[in-house]
C-alpha cells in the first residue's frame, strides 16, 4: 500500500516499510542505537577572563547538565556569575529511551570538556547534543557556525530522483516539526526506486517561533549537500539530517515519534502486534534468549580474550541467573561504573558477586573486556579477585569473589551510625588501599590506572581488609610513555584537575582521588554531594582550612576522634592533602605514600601548598591573583628526612 503526497511523491511504502520495522524489532536488543558517532564538534578560540573561576565553575556546570539530561532527556545549567559564568545546554534526540540517551550523553560528557579551556564549546553527536558557554545562549536559533556536514564520495545513483524525494522529505519533515510541541519529527519519501529518510530536532528551550527560524534555515542548507546520500544541518538551536536508510529508533512497544506518519505507526503497530502474538506462539523463550546472546556473541566477534575461554573461567549464564534469585532486587549489591552487582548463592552455598553487564555497544564491550583482561593479570591482596565470566547468555556477567562487608562507604557515610569503623581500622583500610594502588602502578608486570578510586569501590572482607574493586575505566600502557590523553571518566569530586581540564592521565590521577579518598575515611563526609561535584571540593577546603588554622579536631570523625590518636590522625591528613596538590608532579608516589604510612613517628617533613578548588565558597569575590591556580605553577613539596617533625602549610 503506497500514501501519495499531493505533489504525487509516495511518502511511504508499506510493504518495504513494514519489512524495515519487523527486522528491527526483532533483531535488535532491549536497547536500540545511541548512536554516539560524532557529527561535529566546535571550540571557540578565546578564554575567560579569569581561568581559575571559570574552572571552578566548568566543573559542576558539566555535573548538573550531565544529571539533567540523562534523567529528563534535556537539560539546562548555569553555575557562577558573568563574565565567569558557565553556561550549559543539552540533549537527546526524541528517538531515544532513557537507557540510550544515557549512552550517548556520556559521550558528550567525555568529549566536549575537551574545548576546555576555550569559553565556548559544542559537540553534536547523531543521538544527542552538548553546549556550553559563558554567556547565554538560550535564545539563539542560528549563529555564525551553523553548518551542513555531508558524506563525501558517495553519491546516489538516481540523483534527479533522490533529490526529488530529498526536497519532499526535507519539507515534511521540517513542517511537522515546527507543528509538534517537542520540535520533533521524522519521515520519508520515496520517487520510483528511491527512499529518503529525515529527521529533525529543535531543542527544547526554543520556542515554537525559533524552533521555524532554525529549522527552515537548516532545511535550505542541507539540500545542498546533494548528491551526496547522507547529509546533517548541525544549527545552534536544531539538528536535521537525511540518508538513504532508516536511521532513527523504531521500538516494539512505539515508543518513537514519527512525525507527520502517525497513521502509517498506527497501522504498522497494529500489525507488528499481530505478527509479535503469532511469534510468541510459535517461538519459545529459550530461542529468544538464544537470539539475544547471539548477537552479543556477533558483537564480540574474535575479541574475546584466550583467558575467558580456559574453563576455570567460565560460568554458565543459567546458573548465574538462578543463583541471583534471577537478578533479584532484594539481592542487588550496588552499581558498577557500567553494570549493577548482585549477590549470588551457588547450589553448594558459596557466595559470590555477579556484576551484570549494560552491553549494547562496542565501546561497553570494550570496557568489559578491558576489566577482565587487567584484572586477570593482577594478583595482590587488597585487589579483588575475579572468579570468572559468562558470555553464553543475552547479558555478559562477571563473577568476583564475595565480601560480607561490602563497600567502605556503607560504613563511612552511615546516616544512623549504626556502622562504625575505628581508628586502627581505618588506618589499615587507608594503608591497604595504597599497597594495592602502589602494585598496580608500579610491582604489577602491566602498568596500570584505575581512574575511579572511591569509596563505594572499596570492598571490605570479614576482617575489614580493603579490595580495589571494578576495573571497568583502568587503562594500561607501556613503561616508555609519560602520560595518556583521553576522554575523562571517573566520579567528579575524586577527579584530579589536570585530568578533568586536559584529559592528561597519569598515575598521579590516581594519587589524587586517593588523597580524596583518605580524607573522607578521616572525616566521615562525602566528597560529592547534592550540590554536585563542587562538594568535593568544598570538603577538600574545609580540611585545609582547619589545617592550617590548628582546629583539625573540628572536622574529624567523632567516632574515632581521641586526644592520643591526634598525632597519628594529624599525619594521615597531612598525606591526604599532600595527594591532593593542585600541581601532580607536588604529589608523592604510591609507592611513598606507603613509605609516609608506614613510619608513623613523623620523621618526615612535609611542606604543603594550596590543594586546588581551595576557596570555591568566595573565590568569585576576590582577584584571580588570590585564588589557587587550578594547576599549581608552585614548586614541590619538600619530603626530606628530618630529626623533628614540622609540617606547614603555605
Amino acid at each position: 500500500m503506497r500514501y501519495m503526497d499531493r505533489n504525487g511523491f509516495r511518502v511511504c511504502d508499506f510493504g518495504a516499510l513494514l519489512v524495515i520495522l519487523t527486522c528491527s524489532c526483532f533483531l535488535r536488543t532491549a536497547s536500540g542505537d545511541p548512536r554516539t558517532a560524532a557529527a561535529g564538534q566546535f571550540c571557540g578560540n578565546s578564554s575567560s577572563l579569569s581561568g581559575s573561576v571559570f574552572a571552578i565553575n566548568f566543573v559542576p556546570a558539566m555535573d548538573n547538565l550531565s544529571s539533567a539530561v540523562t534523567s529528563n532527556g534535556y537539560g539546562t545549567a548555569v553555575i557562577g556569575q558573568s563574565p565567569n559564568a558557565v553556561f550549559g545546554l543539552g540533549q537527546c534526540m526524541e528517538d531515544l529511551n532513557p537507557t540510550d540517551c544515557k549512552l550517548c550523553f556520556s559521550e558528550i560528557r567525555s568529549l566536549l570538556p575537551k574545548c576546555y579551556p576555550n569559553t565556548t564549546g559544542r559537540l553534536y553527536l547523531d543521538g544527542c547534543f552538548g553546549r556550553y558557554a559563558n554567556y547565554s545562549f538560550f535564545n539563539d536559533a542560528i549563529d555564525s557556525l551553523d553548518q551542513s556536514v555531508c558524506t563525501t564520495g558517495n553519491n546516489s545513483a538516481s540523483p534527479n530522483d533522490f533529490g526529488k524525494a530529498l526536497g519532499a522529505v526535507i519539507g515534511n519533515v521540517t513542517a511537522e516539526a515546527i507543528r509538534s510541541n517537542k520540535g520533533y519529527a521524522v519521515a520519508s519519501a520515496s520517487v520510483a526506486n528511491t527512499s529518503a529518510y529525515a529527521l529533525a530536532q529543535c531543542w527544547q528551550n526554543l520556542s515554537q517561533s525559533l524552533c521555524s527560524t532554525c529549522l527552515n534555515a537548516a532545511a535550505s542548507s542541507i539540500v545542498s549537500c546533494l548528491p551526496a546520500v547522507e547529509g546533517r544541518a548541525l544549527f545552534a538551536g536544531c539538528y536535521m539530517r537525511y540518508s538513504t536508510k532508516l536511521f532513527w529508533n523504531v521500538y516494539p512497544n512505539g515508543s518513537s515519534s514519527s512525525g507527520t506518519n502517525n497513521v502509517v505507526w498506527i497501522v504498522v503497530g497494529t500489525v507488528l502486534g499481530v505478527l509479535f502474538l503469532i511469534f510468541v506462539i510459535l517461538a519459545s523463550k529459550k530461542a529468544l534468549l538464544w537470539r539475544k546472546a547471539k548477537a552479543l556473541r556477533d558483537m564480540y566477534k574474535a575479541g574475546i580474550p584466550a583467558a575467558i575461554s580456559q574453563s576455570s573461567l567460565t560460568f554458565k549464564y543459567e546458573d548465574l541467573r538462578k543463583a541471583s534469585g534471577n537478578f533479584s532486587v532484594s539481592n542487588k549489591l550496588g552499581q558498577g561504573s557500567y553494570g549493577t552487582v548482585y549477590k549470588a548463592v551457588h547450589s553448594d552455598g558459596k557466595e559470590v558477586a555477579v556484576k551484570r553487564l549494560f552491553l549494547n555497544t562496542r565501546q561497553w564491550v570494550d570496557q568489559f573486556f578491558n576489566e577482565v583482561n587487567l584484572i586477570s593479570q593482577v594478583r595482590h591482596k587488597n585487589l579483588v579477585k575475579l572468579l570468572g565470566c559468562s558470555v553464553d547468555g543475552p547479558e555478559s556477567l562477571l563473577v568476583y569473589e564475595y565480601y560480607a562487608n561490602r563497600s567502605l562507604d556503607l560504613f563511612l557515610f552511615d546516616a544512623n551510625h549504626e556502622k562504625n569503623l575505628g581508628w586502627e581500622q581505618r588506618i589499615d583500610i587507608v594503608q591497604g588501599v595504597a599497597e594495592g594502588l602502589s602494585y598496580l602502578h608500579e610491582e604489577s608486570e602491566t602498568r596500570i590506572i584505575h581512574r575511579d578510586i572511591k569509596a563505594s569501590n572499596i570492598l571490605l572482607d570479614d576482617k575489614f581488609k580493603p579490595k580495589i574493586t571494578d576495573f571497568g575505566l583502568a587503562r594500561a600502557f607501556s613503561e616508555e610513555k609519560t602520560h595518556l590523553t583521553t576522554g575523562v571518566a571517573g566520579t567528579l569530586g575524586y577527579l584530579a584537575p589536570e585530568y578533568v581540564v586536559h584529559g592528561h592521565l597519569t598515575e598521579k590521577a590516581d594519587v589524587y582521588s586517593y588523597g580524596v579518598l583518605v580524607l573522607e575515611v578521616v572525616t566521615g563526609k562525602r566528597c560529592g554531594g547534592s550540590i554536585g561535584s563542587r562538594a568535593g571540593h568544598l570538603l577538600l577546603s574545609k580540611v585545609w582550612n582547619h589545617y592550617k588554622n590548628n582546629t583539625i579536631e573540628e572536622i574529624v570523625d567523632e567516632g574515632i576522634y581521641e586526644e592520643s590518636a591526634k598525632e597519628d590522625i594529624m599525619h594521615v591528613i597531612q598525606i591526604g592533602l599532600l595527594c591532593t596538590q593542585a600541581n601532580p608532579g607536588d604529589r608523592p608516589t604510591m609507592a611513598k605514600v606507603v613509605e609516609l604510612l608506614r613510619k608513623r613517628r613523623h620523621d618526615w617533613e612535609l611542606i604543603l601548598n594550596d590543594p586546588p578548588f581551595f576557596d570555591v565558597e568566595t573565590a568569585e569575590d576576590v582577584n584571580d591573583a588570590d585564588v589557587s591556580r587550578l594547576l599549581s605553577t608552585s614548586s614541590a613539596p619538600n619530603i626530606s628526612r628530618s630529626s623533628l617533625s614540622q609540617f606547614g602549610g603555605r
